[in-house]
C-alpha cells in the first residue's frame, strides 16, 4: 500500500519515497488508533499525515527515552540537532534524518506554517525539565505546542470547505482533546517517568497530590480522592471534545470519515477508562479490538459514500466496481 500512497501523492524521488516509508512505519508501530483512522484518508493525502506524525513521534521518543540511557543534556542536544536539521530542510529541502526530509517536503507541498514546528519543539524541550503543571492554564500553554499545533499542521493536508481560519480553533481543540485523553490513560506510566500532566490545582481540589499518586501506583491500592480527580479530568477532556466536534463538518467531505473515526476511537479510550472505574494507575485502558474494527468498518462505508458523491457522474460506475475497501 505504501507504493500506491506515494504514487497518488506524486512523490517520485527514491530518497523521499524511502523517507515517507519510514514515517509510515513509525505511525503503524506507535499510533495504532491513529494509523487505523489514517487508512480512511484519500490515498494521496496519507503520506503527508504519516510524515507529520512520524516527525512528532521521532521527537517524542527522544524526549521520553524509554530505556533511560541518555541524560537530560544528551536528549537536549539531540533535540537541538533535530531542530537544526529541520530548519535546514525547510530552507533547502535537504535534511539528514528521513523523517525530517519527509516532513519538510510535506510542509512545502501544503504550505504549512514553519512556526508551528518551532512551537512543537519548544514543548518537547519543556518535557526535559518540567515535571508538572500548577494549573490547567499552564498545561494548555504546553499543549499548544505539543498538541494544538498538530491539528493546525493537519488542516492544510485535510482541506476545508470553509476558510481555514474558521476551522483552525476546532482543529487545535481536537489535538488537545486527543492529548488530554492520552494523559488520562497514561497517568501511571507518566508517573514512572517522573511526570504528572494532570493539573495540580485539579488534583488538589480533590485532595490528591503526587505522593498519593505514587502510593497508589506502588501499592496497587485505590483511593476515592484519586478516582474523583480522574472523573473531573475526564469531564474536562470531554468538554474539549465538544469544542472540537463542529470542526469535522468544516473539513473536506472525503477526509471526514478519517477524523470522525479518530474522534470516536479516542473517545472510546475515555469510555474504557470509565468502564474500568478509573484504574489508570494500575492498568492501561484500551478500546477493544472488536470495537475498533466495527468503528473502522463504519468509517469505510462513510468514506465510500463521500467518494461516491464527490465523484463525477461518469466515474461513479468505476467506483462502484472497485468497492469501498480498495481505495
Amino acid at each position: 500500500m505504501t507504493r500506491r500512497e506515494l504514487d497518488a501523492a506524486g512523490i517520485t524521488d527514491p530518497g523521499l519515497r524511502a523517507a515517507y516509508g519510514r514515517c509510515r512505519q513509525l505511525n503503524a508501530r506507535h499510533g495504532r488508533t491513529y494509523f487505523l483512522a489514517t487508512r480512511l484518508l484519500p490515498l494521496e493525502r496519507r503520506s503527508a499525515v504519516h510524515a507529520l506524525y512520524g516527525f512528532a513521534r521521532w521527537a517524542d521518543d527522544i524526549v521520553d527515552d524509554l530505556d533511560r540511557r541518555m541524560t537530560s543534556d544528551e536528549r537536549d542536544l539531540l533535540l537541538k540537532r533535530l531542530e537544526g536539521d529541520l530548519v535546514h530542510a525547510l530552507r533547502t529541502g535537504g535534511g539528514t534524518e528521513p523523517v525530517v526530509r519527509a516532513v519538510a517536503d510535506t510542509a512545502d507541498r501544503y504550505g504549512i506554517e514553519v512556526t508551528l514546528f518551532a512551537d512543537f519543539l519548544a514543548s518537547m524541550r519543556a518535557d526535559l525539565t518540567v515535571t508538572d503543571y500548577p494549573t490547567y492554564a499552564d498545561l494548555r500553554a504546553y499543549m499548544h505546542g505539543s498538541a494544538a499545533v498538530i491539528g493546525l499542521q493537519m488542516l492544510p493536508v485535510l482541506g476545508t470547505v470553509v476558510p481555514r481560519e474558521e476551522a483552525a480553533p476546532h482543529a487545535a481543540a481536537l489535538g488537545v482533546a486527543f492529548q488530554l485523553t492520552n494523559f488520562l490513560r497514561d497517568v501511571g506510566e507518566d508517573l514512572d517517568r517522573g511526570r504528572v500532566y494532570l493539573p495540580a490545582d485539579l488534583l488538589a481540589a480533590h485532595g490528591v497530590d503526587r505522593p498519593l499518586l505514587h502510593w497508589s501506583r506502588r501499592t496497587g491500592r485505590r483511593d476515592p480522592r484519586i478516582r474523583a480527580a480522574l472523573v473531573a479530568a475526564e469531564a474536562l477532556t470531554r468538554e474539549v471534545y465538544r469544542t472540537a466536534q463542529p470542526g469535522i463538518a468544516m473539513l473536506d467531505p472525503r477526509v471526514r470519515p478519517c477524523i470522525s473515526t479518530a474522534f470516536t476511537l479516542y473517545g472510546g479510550i475515555l469510555d474504557a477508562i470509565a468502564r474500568h472505574d478509573y484504574a489508570v494507575l494500575h492498568r492501561r485502558a484500551v478500546v477493544p479490538r472488536r470495537r475498533r474494527a466495527a468503528t473502522a468498518a463504519a468509517g469505510v462505508l462513510t468514506m465510500a459514500g463521500a467518494r461516491w458523491h464527490a465523484a463525477p457522474a461518469a466515474d461513479r460506475a468505476a467506483l462502484e466496481r472497485r468497492g469501498p475497501g480498495r481505495g
